[in-house]
């Protein structure tokens, strides 16, 4: 008999219109992508993915936007096993809300760590880039994070957004176990 799916719970958050919605329903129901802007309450998405021989039965919470004023609600904290933290490139607003978001992620949780990916959106747009990639690769690697740029307009990088996280979720909850040895002296 086949082993369940692994249920992996992950939440999207970032600043309102950073694209949010657009990788999730390109990740979901790809090729999925509506140019108007339609703010988003809350959504919930699942599916099914195998990632390196291992299926995950994930399901995608889009979040509305957050504003840096804005609570973080507990139910983003708890149960939860990994988050796509989503900046704009064209937006150095949206970037520096990061860590605040990181920050009550932890804070919230009771948590020194957290997998978790950071996606700067919207490469299609590079003539306005505001926020370049060196400063996303620092940012994650000062938080832990996996970090890589995406276009949900052109189906760039979304899917590896989430094997990105899949990965960092791996390594914290089954990480692969110790080899074995080969003998029982502690220098076989």
């Amino acid at each position: 008999m086949a082993n369940a799916p692994l249920k992996r719970k992950i939440v999207i958050l970032g600043s309102p219109s950073v694209g949010k919605t657009s990788i999730t329903q390109q990740y979901v129901t790809p090729p999925t992508y509506n140019d108007q802007y339609y703010p988003t309450i809350e959504s919930t998405s699942n599916k099914i993915v195998v990632h390196k021989g291992v299926q995950y039965d994930c399901e995608i919470v889009d979040t509305a936007g957050q504003d840096e004023f804005s609570l973080f609600p507990p139910k983003y904290a708890v149960g939860v096993h990994g988050y796509v933290l989503v900046y704009s490139i064209t937006s150095k607003q949206s970037f520096d809300m990061i860590v605040s978001l990181h920050e009550k992620i932890l804070d919230q949780g009771g948590l020194d760590k957290v997998p978790c990916v950071i996606v700067g959106q919207k490469t299609d747009l590079e003539k306005e880039r505001r926020v370049t990639r060196a400063e996303g690769e620092a940012l994650a690697k000062k938080l832990g994070a996996a970090f890589l740029e995406s276009s949900a307009k052109d189906n760039k990088n979304v899917d590896r957004a989430f094997e990105a996280l899949l990965g960092e979720m791996q390594r914290e909850y089954n990480p692969a176990p110790a080899p074995a040895k080969k003998g029982w002296w502690p220098w076989s």
